[in-house]
């Protein structure tokens, strides 16, 4: 094998200084100067030291170049060095230019034919890697500030180069020389006495030195560019996990938000009282009007964000992000639904709530008036009836006692009803889950219990003056009469003042209406009372007659009934004087419902223009969202309009709410001038916002796509056209089929296999459906430019040297400190053979960026 040396950088034929020219050159060279024993010793110097610099790459050196080039086998390994090859073909390669071979050239330096200029210009072009064509040897190189501008312009960390003195050169100079050696591993080859105390320098001695400073910045440079490709790289990486950890935040206070509403929605937890069930109802409706839409806003955003992450990833050709587990955008939206059900069924308990209570509260205050007024009637009874004044007598008082025990009995028969109705209303509270139903039960088993005793006690005083009645004769008939009369009387004036009392609950003006049409009926009875009235008084008046006709004992009262015609007449003044009184509050109940009506007309009148409006809007926004025209810009300029106009109506449906408010504190459950409720009104917003907001993101998006795969207006305006001609459901979704034919339509020769697969690309989700945004990222795929794993490998490999592995001191040293320690943190150790302690597997690393990971 026959290897001509040539220097490195220069062409075949071509020496140090450029071809012929410099063996011209060389033939001009100072003879004399050549046989200067300084000059040689500089000579001898610089190349042993040159030689070094490349030998000890191969763990060896030269101290004496006559003798450790001698038998060859040294200079042979300098070569390979150098050469970057093994295995050199004997001494052929160590011919010389002159092409003498390695015998005579190895005898020793100075039997070269003498200090043969050839021999110095080849091993010259030997030592010369690089010098440019117009540097010289000018005094800049002999003050040292040249050397130091030198370094400091590549790496200004070395040499402050502002306290350098021109006049210091020797200091200049072995700084230069000191901070080359132990930072740039370039060994020092010159002495700064021999340059400054010498009026003119081996030029070539400097250059070869000079030349060694090519190689270490041209290494570092190249170090630099594959340094700024990695960090390009990393940064995107970066970026990306810095949005999925903004996801994964959103996606966890949500859910976390979620999660503890919901076991308060679906708390059933009743109260006992109306004020504490009306305070949930506020609690409710705070929640509704404060504490969810920023969570509306935040679900919205949190799936734009989303989707613009899977775009970004998707164009740089990343891995689609998998959110953790249980925080999928599917996820979020179950645990959504699963709160709006809560939340729905909360609502509808409160209402229903509230209506128990409020029948609680009606019933109550009934069973206690009742329970009053039968307990008031009943006060005294049995002490009454368990008396045994017949004893002492008359037949007369005994028949009179007879004949008031009969009217007793006759009372006491119309109080059954009474008594029967306390019973019904405290069963009622009963299974309406009164609060507190014991005292109830207890009166009202107290008021049965009396009831029982009243009727044996009215049955044994019965049955005792039917014993007594068979000893007297006389009873008086007008008495009797007057007792037959007025006890029915009577009682019809109780039931009156009863009903003229009881309360009431009605909801609407109709049902307020039949109770004042009910109350004109009774008012229609009252002249037939009033003369019955006066006959039942008339018949007192006949008997007190009669005594003063025959001169009897003035009747105090009457032996046949405890009551007196002044009971009668307060009875019935009493009834007259709450006539009047319950004229004006049915009158003043009217009013109330007339202003609950007034109330729900107004609810109507908005939520009749506000449903349709975002029932409108919402179609109209799924027209846009498959039919947009125009540039992208403009299609964001027209949603940008379209969502300020949405968000300009907020304020009707807050008036809305305003409105509803008062309804739900009248205690106004239902409407019927309306089909839309407030629960209607509230979910088509919300559905009419994140519309909105999907169909600009989803521009958004394309906005990036374009961008990213350098789309033109023109090209997207076709891909939309293709899209919307074969979106035969017009809803922003091409099915399979459609997507077939499309494909077909454009030149596609589509087996099934090939369509599948293509539908795993288009449709990964297995939805069944194909989006416009996945048309384009489909219709574009193939053109895109990114970068790739084997660039980032490239690119590492040669920040470690050529090595298979990097190590944490290179990254620090090469990239930025950021970059750097997250290569570290996420970088395996290497397990190859030979690799040093704390070795990093870059490989794997770069793969990673372009695998299903975590990076």
């Amino acid at each position: 094998m026959m290897m001509v040396l040539q220097p490195e950088g220069l062409g075949e034929g071509q020496g140090p200084y450029g071809g012929h020219e410099y063996m011209e050159q060389e033939e001009d060279w100072d003879r004399d100067l050549l046989l200067d024993p300084a000059w040689e010793k500089q000579q001898r110097k610089t190349f042993t030291a040159w030689c070094n610099s490349h030998l000890r790459k191969a763990g060896t050196q030269i101290e004496n170049i006559e003798e450790d080039f001698r038998n060859g086998l040294k200079l042979m390994l300098l070569l390979e060095v150098i050469s970057g090859e093994g295995g050199l073909g004997g001494p052929d390669v160590l011919k010389d230019p002159q092409g003498r071979g390695a015998e005579a050239g190895l005898k020793g330096w100075p039997e070269l034919d003498g200090p043969s200029a050839r021999w110095h210009s080849w091993a010259w072009a030997l030592m010369r890697g690089w010098a440019p064509a117009s540097l010289s040897l000018s005094p800049s190189w002999k003050d040292g500030l040249a050397l130091c501008a030198l370094i400091h312009r590549h790496r200004p960390d070395l040499i402050d180069y502002a306290k350098l003195r021109k006049d210091d050169p020797i200091g200049n100079l072995n700084t230069a020389f000191e901070v080359a050696e132990k930072y740039l591993d370039i060994p020092k080859m010159l002495d700064a006495e021999d340059i400054v105390n010498t009026p003119k320098p081996d030029e070539k001695a400097v250059m070869t030195y000079v030349s060694c400073f090519y190689h270490a910045f041209a290494g570092a440079e190249q170090a630099e560019t594959a340094a700024n490709r990695i960090c390009k790289v990393l940064a995107v990486n970066q970026e990306n996990e810095k949005l999925m950890e903004e996801y994964e935040k959103l996606a966890s206070e949500l859910l976390e938000w979620i999660r503890r509403t919901v076991p308060w929605l679906e708390n059933r937890t009743s109260e006992p009282s109306m004020s504490a069930m009306q305070r949930k109802l506020e609690d409710f409706r705070e929640y509704r009007r404060l504490h969810k839409p920023p969570r509306v806003q935040e679900k919205c955003q949190l799936e734009i964000n989303f989707n613009t992450l899977q775009t970004k990833l998707r164009l740089s050709h990343r891995p689609a992000f998998m959110p953790s587990e249980g925080k999928l955008v599917s996820d979020i939206a179950n645990a959504w639904r699963g709160l709006e059900q809560a939340e729905k069924g909360y609502e509808d308990w409160l209402l229903a709530e509230i209506r128990r209570l409020q029948r609680l509260q009606h019933l109550a205050e009934k069973f206690r008036q009742k329970a009053s007024l039968h307990e008031t009637w009943t006060r005294g009874k049995e002490d009454m009836l368990s008396q045994r004044d017949y004893e002492s007598a008359s037949l007369q008082e005994v028949r009179a006692l007879l004949r008031r025990h009969e009217a007793f009995e006759s009372d006491l028969a119309a109080h059954q009803d009474r008594v029967e109705q306390i019973a019904a209303i405290a069963q009622e509270l009963n299974e309406l889950d009164y609060h507190d139903a014991a005292s109830v039960n207890s009166r009202c088993q107290a008021i049965c219990d009396q009831w029982d005793s009243l009727g044996t006690l009215t049955q044994k005083r019965r049955d005792a003056l039917e014993r007594m009645e068979k000893l007297l004769e006389t009873i008086d008939q007008l008495q009797l009469e007057f007792a037959r009369r007025a006890a029915p009387f009577n009682n019809w004036l109780d039931g009156a003042v009863e009903d003229l009392q009881d309360v009431w609950l009605v909801h609407s003006t109709e049902e307020t209406q039949s109770l004042i049409t009910a109350h004109d009926q009774f008012k229609a009875t009252l002249p037939e009372a009033d003369r019955e009235r006066g006959a039942i008084l008339g018949i007192q008046g006949e008997i007190q007659k009669i005594c003063q006709t025959y001169g009897l004992r003035p009747i105090i009262s009457n032996p046949y009934i405890s009551l007196t015609p002044q009971d009668i007449t307060s009875k019935w003044d009493m009834v007259r004087k709450l006539v009047p009184s319950r004229d004006q509050t049915l009158q003043e109940e009217l009013a109330r419902q007339q202003a609950n009506e007034r109330l729900r007309r107004q609810f109507a009148a908005q939520a009749n223009a506000i449903g349709p409006w975002i029932q409108g809007k919402v179609e109209e926004v799924g027209r846009l969202a498959v039919g947009l025209a125009g540039s992208l810009e403009e299609q964001m300029a027209g949603l940008r309009q379209q969502e300020q106009n949405i968000i300009n109506y907020k304020s009707n449906v807050d008036r809305l709410e305003g409105d509803h408010q008062l309804l739900q504190e009248s205690l106004v459950f239902d409407n019927k001038h309306t089909v839309y409720s407030m629960e209607h009104i509230r979910v088509g917003w919300e559905q009419l916002l994140t519309s909105i907001a999907r169909t600009i993101n989803e521009v958004e998006n394309q906005v990036l796509t374009r961008d990213a795969k350098g789309l033109s207006q023109e090209q997207l305006n076709e891909f939309r056209a293709s899209f919307n001609h074969f979106d035969r459901k017009r809803n922003g979704m091409m099915e399979p089929d459609d997507f077939r034919a499309c494909l077909i339509s454009m030149g596609y020769d589509l087996g099934e296999a090939e369509f599948a697969r293509i539908m795993t690309m288009v449709d990964p989700n297995a939805a069944g459906v194909v989006t416009f945004q996945a048309f384009i990222d489909f219709m574009t795929r193939e053109t895109a430019e990114t970068d790739t794993a084997e660039q980032v490998i490239a690119s590492f490999k040669i920040l470690a040297g050529d090595k298979n592995y990097i190590t944490g001191e290179q990254l620090r040293r090469e990239l930025p400190s950021e970059q750097a320690e997250y290569c570290i943190r996420r970088m395996v150790a290497y397990t190859g053979p030979g690799a040093p302690a704390g070795a990093l597997d870059y490989v794997a690393f770069s793969n990673a960026l372009y695998g299903e990971s975590d990076l």
